[in-house]
């Protein structure tokens, strides 16, 4: 089974500088002296958009399409990043921004045990290193397991591509590793596992009670929007398999209208439940069909795995990991919504394991970056919803 970067589930405000262009809406209220009436504004703030940047690459004749999605990081502290570290990983499957401090701080800071300084924290071109130190486990399952090992730190950073959009958003936490490790003690290269985790979850809580969430959760989108992403299907076209892969304009839009998150909106609606240590785990109760079986379900839609889904069932055999045959009908219902993802398993399209929780590790599904090419997804942080849509 192939070795895929997802971070593994088990189940269980700093402010942004921009400028955002205005929609000015007039209302009217009574002069208290004289009773006329007279008029007051209120401005609703437009939402931005953000581009990716869309990545394929076809590896063999007989394998299939790997596809990944990136997010330019251009500016974290005082430091404009290089063209070889400013892109993370988009991903839905994780909540944070975690980044590579090579290329970041001075080499000498960083060790394999841990960054080089004394007391409390430390400041460096801006980013303010703590002695707050955690680790975050990727893989898919217990045999993929890889550590990453860093500190909590804080910094501004500006998210998007300068040529297009961007956001600033003032002293984030976020989580720079000093080494990444597999299973069998190897060290993983440098930057395999710069992610931008957008989801509602946190991705680590350290000791002193500070935690590592989205960093869309800390901007603030403008008036009458709430804090949010939407992004609508990708499809395939603007995935492109050339070393200079071009820039997909506006396919994020940050902040939320009330259209958006309304009971009649396009998107179906999952209440997250939430938790001051993890965030709101955004784990979709559903059902899985396939193969004339039905069973109940966890289920995690993950831009961060591709190209390969993982169900969990505990009818399937275990210290085992079956991929289902091609032509195989799976269809996944969101439980206590009208939401079905239906799809069928090929050579190269849709290609899905199944494992059984006992011995995975875990008893979350993953369904993988192939969900986003033809569906919406949707999160609304302060009220803790996650919504899916057929497009």
């Amino acid at each position: 089974m192939p070795d895929i970067m997802t971070k593994r589930y088990k189940f269980l405000i700093p402010l942004f500088i921009t400028i955002l262009p205005l929609l000015v809406v007039v209302s009217c209220s009574k002069d208290n002296n004289t009773g006329t009436p007279t008029k007051t504004t209120t401005t609703t703030a437009t939402p931005t958009k953000l581009g990716l940047y869309e990545q394929s690459e076809i590896v063999g004749v007989d394998s299939p399409t790997y596809r990944v999605l990136f997010m330019t990081v251009p500016k974290i502290g005082t430091q404009t990043l290089s063209d070889q570290i400013d892109g993370l990983v988009f991903d839905t499957g994780s909540g944070g921004l975690v980044i590579d401090a090579n290329g970041i701080l001075p080499p000498s800071m960083i060790t394999t045990s841990g960054f080089n300084f004394t007391g409390d924290s430390t400041v460096v071109d801006g980013i303010t290193i703590t002695n707050q130190s955690q680790t975050i486990v990727y893989g898919d399952d217990a045999s993929t397991d890889v550590t990453v090992y860093g500190n909590l730190c804080y910094a501004d950073v500006t998210l998007g591509e300068p040529t297009d959009a961007v956001i600033t958003v003032k002293r984030l936490p976020f989580f720079m590793y000093y080494k990444a490790v597999d299973g069998n003690g190897n060290d993983e290269p440098a930057g395999e596992f710069d992610v931008l985790g957008v989801n509602s979850e946190y991705d680590i809580a350290f000791s002193n009670g500070a935690t590592v969430g989205s960093p869309f959760a800390s901007f603030s989108p403008g008036t009458g929007l709430t804090k949010g992403f939407k992004m609508d299907a990708l499809g395939t076209g603007n995935f492109s398999t050339s070393d200079e892969v071009p820039l997909t304009s506006g396919v994020l839009t940050i902040g939320l209208t009330a259209a958006d998150i309304a009971s009649t909106s396009a998107y179906k609606f999952t209440q997250l439940t939430y938790d001051a240590t993890d965030g709101a785990v955004p784990v979709v109760p559903s059902t899985i069909t396939y193969n004339s079986q039905t069973f109940n379900a966890y289920v995690i839609y993950d831009s961060g795995t591709d190209p390969y889904n993982y169900i969990e069932s505990n009818s399937a055999t275990k210290n085992t990991t079956t991929q289902l045959p091609t032509g195989v009908a799976v269809a996944v219902k969101s439980t206590g919504t009208s939401f079905e993802y239906p799809f069928t398993t090929s050579a190269t399209d849709y290609i899905t394991y199944v494992e059984n929780p006992s011995s995975s590790g875990t008893n979350v599904s993953i369904l993988s970056l192939e969900y986003f090419l033809d569906n919406g997804y949707l999160i609304d942080y302060p009220d803790h919803k996650l919504g899916l849509k057929n497009n």
